[in-house]
């Protein structure tokens, strides 16, 4: 299995790989988590993690006492936040003047950073929060943020806002509805939905950007 297949059926079928992580490192799944989601907001280069859907699927799992609500929510929240720090200063640190052929290059390619930078201009410092539930966005906007050279306590205020939000309504969601029968039955197409509908307003944005 290829790691791009090995990452798609990691997406696809995270409860299942949840409970696995869980049988097998049992209260250091918490600190698992936690690299998770650091990684997905904090390395600019990791923005195919799973965050949405990891959220949703651990919220799931708490409600059948797999994870304790508060503690899931707590390391979830400082992840987000630390994640988001890191990227801003890696952000503010390269900036844009990143070798295209280089492997950092490619992944922060400009047509990528064009669309972040367009977000980021149309929005402002509320971009910070909205991109907390756009996958890839939310991984790039904090690296715009710092290689504009954002007003850093104007950014951490933004960051912890848009992590609790993103943290709250996402693990929570799992927690009350992931299992509903109708969702439990169908939680693989529960995941794609919530990952396309997370990622619908950066693709009509990119499309209106095209046709301007």
């Amino acid at each position: 299995m290829s790691i791009i297949q090995g990452l798609i059926d990691f997406i696809l079928h995270i409860d299942e790989h949840l409970v696995e992580i869980i049988g097998r490192f049992g209260a250091w799944s918490y600190g698992i988590l936690f690299a998770i989601v650091f990684v997905e907001t904090g390395i600019v280069i990791m923005p195919f993690l799973p965050g949405d859907s990891l959220l949703f699927a651990a919220g799931t799992l708490a409600a059948l006492g797999a994870f304790n609500i508060y503690t899931l929510l707590i390391v979830f929240f400082i992840a987000a936040v630390i994640g988001d720090t890191v990227n801003y200063h890696i952000g503010k640190k390269v900036g844009m003047a990143i070798p295209p052929q280089s492997f950092l290059g490619r992944v922060v390619n400009k047509e990528r950073m064009e669309t972040a930078q367009a977000f980021f201009n149309k929005h402002g410092g509320k971009t910070i929060v909205i991109a907390r539930f756009m996958p890839f966005i939310r991984t790039f906007i904090p690296f715009v943020a710092g290689a504009s050279r954002m007003n850093y306590k104007y950014f951490i205020f933004y960051n912890v806002v848009g992590a609790f939000l993103w943290v709250m309504s996402c693990t929570l969601a799992g927690y009350f509805f992931g299992n509903i029968p109708i969702v439990k039955n169908n939680f693989s197409t529960v995941l794609i939905l919530i990952i396309v509908i997370s990622v619908l307003p950066a693709i009509i944005g990119a499309i209106r950007a095209r046709k301007k």
